[in-house]
């Protein structure tokens, strides 16, 4: 029996357009599907869906899908054995301009004071400080993981979800772990609800 087609999930240019680096990330949207029936553990081995995209980032991906599953009571085949079950992973990242960041440099200009006169004199004091050169846009990286539970006698899909979510470029590294996380919070999961995991 197949499962449900995905939905799509919340609209990523919303979030990008509210998102600042110097403000919490959006939350991890995730959806997952199933039969409503308790899924039984056992041996399980993580494989893409296609065998040519097999890459040293799909190696970051497939580690962090692995580490949740093991969480999530499975185990890993013995080395040449049949696993029970097979996990197909595949993911896409992009990156979008994000809001702008403020200049990083500015002038200032400091005031002084002057006093004079015999009753007393007047102070005056203060400082303007001016950006110079333009803000400089962001750059979000947009990431979408999804993986398939099937059983490997027949390829019947036993579970199916997906997870997306914006980081900052330069925290790429954490992205492919935040979202295997945020897939398996609580697997399996209410099927067909999107929620939002931080």
């Amino acid at each position: 029996m197949s499962l449900r087609p995905f939905l799509a999930l919340g609209a990523v240019a919303a979030a990008l357009a509210g998102c600042a680096t110097t403000q919490p990330l959006p939350p991890t949207e995730v959806i997952r599907y199933h039969l409503d029936r308790p899924i039984a553990r056992g041996t399980i081995a993580v494989q893409p869906l296609d065998a040519s995209s097999a890459s040293i980032e799909f190696k970051t991906y497939s580690a962090a899908v692995e580490g949740e599953l093991l969480k999530a009571g499975y185990s890993l085949p013995a080395q040449g054995a049949r696993p029970d079950y097979v996990a197909t992973v595949n993911f896409t990242r992009t990156t979008q301009e994000g809001p702008p960041r403020p200049s990083p440099f500015s002038i200032g200009i400091g005031g002084g004071s002057f006093s004079g006169g015999r009753r007393g004199g007047v102070g005056l004091g203060g400082g303007i400080g001016f950006p110079i050169g333009k803000s400089r846009p962001t750059n979000l990286l947009v990431a979408e993981l999804a993986v398939t539970i099937k059983d490997a006698r027949d390829q019947s899909p036993v579970w199916e979800g997906r997870a997306q979510g914006i980081s900052d470029i330069k925290r790429a590294d954490e992205q492919a772990p935040r979202l295997a996380h945020a897939l398996f919070t609580g697997f399996p999961g209410e099927s067909g609800r999107t929620i939002e995991v931080r």
